[in-house]
């Protein structure tokens, strides 16, 4: 899936993916993994999700990348915040009180970045993913994971959501990622834990008028040994 085609969703504003509140699912689960309030928080993939706000409120620096300017720009705008814009070839960092953005390619980003910015280096790091793993195709996954490998440390928190429906009913973005496959691309670097499997078909009437025959979304829980 080539760069263009999140920069024309976003141009166009075809953005179903984005949830005008806090995932339900990061509440209900986050305060279970019990990260630290200190923490630093990853949130790959992040466009202008609200959760980056919800996870600040809970006293964490969040950081993001994501691709689009149009996405980094409306998450400044629509919350009233105007960052400091720094160059950080070949991104550019977009920063205000407790968040950064990075503007630019996820897999060029550097663990320095990520976990390195502001007074001192945090000793507690976490990631957030609801929407990065399931928004790109089979063949990305793995690179996906291999840069989310690289720049985990160990005794790093992560919380993934991903759904799982019959690939063949649907083509995505989002796509189906069922539990073997978080398994497989994670299972020899972190303890994995499977929190949750619902059944969420009900809650999406376009996704039963499409005849998908079901729906799951998974919640699993990660803590990185090395």
């Amino acid at each position: 899936m080539e760069p263009g085609f999140w920069h024309e969703r976003w141009q166009k504003g075809e953005i179903g993916f984005h949830l005008d509140r806090f995932n339900p699912k990061l509440l209900a689960y986050w305060p279970r993994l019990a990260v630290p309030v200190e923490a630093t928080v990853f949130v790959p993939l992040c466009g202008k999700t609200l959760d980056m706000l919800w996870l600040r409120e809970q006293g964490h620096r969040v950081v993001g990348v994501e691709l689009s300017p149009v996405a980094v720009s409306q998450f400044f705008e629509e919350n009233d915040a105007t960052p400091e814009v720094t160059a950080c070839p070949p991104h550019a960092a977009y920063t205000t009180d407790g968040i950064r953005l990075y503007l630019g390619d996820y897999f060029a980003l550097t663990p320095e970045q990520v976990w390195h910015w502001g007074p001192k280096a945090p000793a507690h790091t976490a990631i957030y993913d609801r929407a990065a793993l399931v928004a790109l195709p089979p063949e990305m996954r793995p690179r996906y994971a291999a840069q989310l490998r690289s720049l985990a440390r160990p005794g790093t928190k992560m919380l993934l959501v991903t759904l799982e429906y019959p690939q063949a009913e649907r083509a995505g973005p989002p796509f189906s990622v069922p539990p073997d496959e978080v398994f497989r691309h994670f299972a020899d670097v972190s303890s994995i834990e499977h929190w949750s499997d619902d059944d969420v078909l009900p809650e999406h009437p376009h996704w039963q008028a499409r005849g998908i025959s079901y729906l799951r979304e998974h919640v699993f829980a990660l803590t990185w040994h090395r």
